[in-house]
């Protein structure tokens, strides 16, 4: 017989309001098999996770993803608590009194490195930072990014990687109309940059952009797309074995872009294949340039390099070549994967934990590619439920009190409407989708004031 009833809910904690922690209160919230409760923590005080600090801010349709997020956390049974950092303001074990199950659901917020010389050099950084910094980040708003830089490397080929040279590439007016922060569209206003290198160290065959990114640097404003035709090169036999219709048309895209006559736009984009960067060159600590190698594909689809070496005339560099997540105190963690170890979703040696999205699975997939991970997670939590040991603590009140008492300022769902309204009225104002109000201690002025 179960020990969760309407009266004594199962309790649940979902650590991280992104789009992987969202499906997971939606996935509780929709079944019927028990009564449950769920409270939503961020360590940041706004929700949404990547959407709100990843996607394009010239992709507002992906954002809309948002009017659904909206819908799970007003449900009564559920809550945001933003503000709420676990290992700083409760741990995962003082949780445990509070909640009959948790779910850790926090991304994969570090950048994986180039590992060559000259890395740290001054205006070489990860995109990570290049993004969170143009969309407003918190954590990242204060940053002043370098725009002297007349030119910008960019390693790697996903849509992370296409997301930051198209930015980068983009006018101030064609960027009105996205809700970039203000502090970088001020900056991208005088930005010197007039060419911006794309690397990928394979062939186009293997690049893990979509095709909808890649088709967008064919209509910017005042900038032209250069591609190489012999670093696209593929055989006739080879084009008719691409299985993958994906690829197929990224290659064609490509082979387009490489046709088109040059035109006296004042940028260019370069879409590079077949290289790798092996030294990141600098001068009195900043960066100078980009030495690269070109590379061949061995019998395997390896990328080898033949010893040909090439200088991109570079003041920034910009890795963009994978994620990986970052350990949770007290929770355990594969340092090889940058995971916490799970079986579908289930911590592995831990009873009541779980964990779903990219820290359970790795970085991969789009946004609604969480929603069956975080589905699956849940199946094995509500599988587990009848076994669990029931929180001596189980309800709100009680941890409301205890973050209460660490003189933790909780921003509930209806402080973040407040700032959403706030950021929607500036920007109507502005002629804008929205201002984002970048700052903590801005984003509490907003809220304070409006509670």
């Amino acid at each position: 017989m179960t020990v969760f009833s309407s009266e004594r809910p199962l309790r649940v904690a979902v650590i991280g309001s992104g789009p992987s922690g969202i499906y997971a209160a939606e996935a509780l919230l929709k079944q019927t098999s028990l009564p449950a409760e769920v409270d939503v923590f961020d360590k940041l005080p706004t929700p949404y996770g990547l959407v709100r600090y990843g996607v394009a801010p010239d992709h507002l349709k992906i954002k809309s993803v948002t009017a659904l997020f909206h819908k799970v956390l007003s449900d009564p049974r559920a809550r945001f608590l933003g503000n709420v950092e676990l290992g700083k303001d409760v741990s995962p074990d003082e949780l445990r009194a509070y909640y009959d199950a948790v779910i850790y659901t926090v991304g994969a917020s570090a950048d994986r490195r180039l590992g060559v010389p000259g890395e740290d050099l001054e205006g070489s950084l990860s995109a990570t930072e290049f993004v969170a910094w143009y969309n407003g980040h918190p954590d990242a708003a204060a940053r002043q990014m370098l725009l002297h830089a007349s030119g910008v490397a960019v390693v790697g080929v996903g849509n992370v990687a296409l997301d930051v040279s198209r930015i980068l590439a983009k006018t101030a007016g064609e960027l009105h109309s996205s809700d970039i922060a203000a502090h970088a569209l001020s900056a991208l206003e005088t930005s010197k940059v007039s060419d911006v290198y794309v690397l990928g160290r394979r062939g186009p065959l293997q690049a893990k952009f979509t095709t909808k990114e890649l088709r967008e640097f064919g209509e910017l404003h005042a900038a032209d797309v250069v591609v190489r035709p012999e670093e696209i090169e593929v055989s006739d036999e080879e084009y008719a074995a691409i299985s993958d219709n994906v690829v197929k048309r990224n290659l064609d895209v490509l082979r387009e872009f490489a046709a088109r006559p040059p035109t006296s736009k004042p940028r260019r984009v370069h879409l590079r294949f077949l290289v790798s960067p092996t030294e990141v060159l600098g001068e009195g600590g900043q960066v100078t340039g980009l030495k690269i190698e070109k590379n061949r594909l061995d019998a395997q689809g390896n990328a080898v390099g033949t010893g040909e070496y090439e200088v991109l005339d570079v003041q920034m560099v910009l890795r963009s070549v994978g994620y990986r997540g970052v350990a949770i105190p007290g929770v355990p963690f594969d340092e090889k994967r940058g995971v916490i170890p799970n079986a579908q979703g289930r911590v592995e040696g831990r009873s009541g934990e779980y964990t779903a999205g990219w820290i359970k699975r790795g970085p991969s997939g789009v946004i609604g590619t969480n929603k069956a991970d975080a589905v699956e997670t849940v199946g094995r939590l509500l599988e587990d439920a009848q076994g669990l040991t029931p929180a001596p603590q189980a309800n709100r009140p009680a941890i409301d009190a205890l973050l209460s008492s660490r003189g933790v300022d909780v921003v509930t769902l209806q402080d973040w409407q407040a700032l959403e309204a706030h950021e929607l009225e500036h920007g109507q104002v502005a002629g804008r989708p929205r201002l984002k109000v970048a700052g903590r201690e801005q984003m509490f002025e907003v809220i304070r004031s409006r509670r």
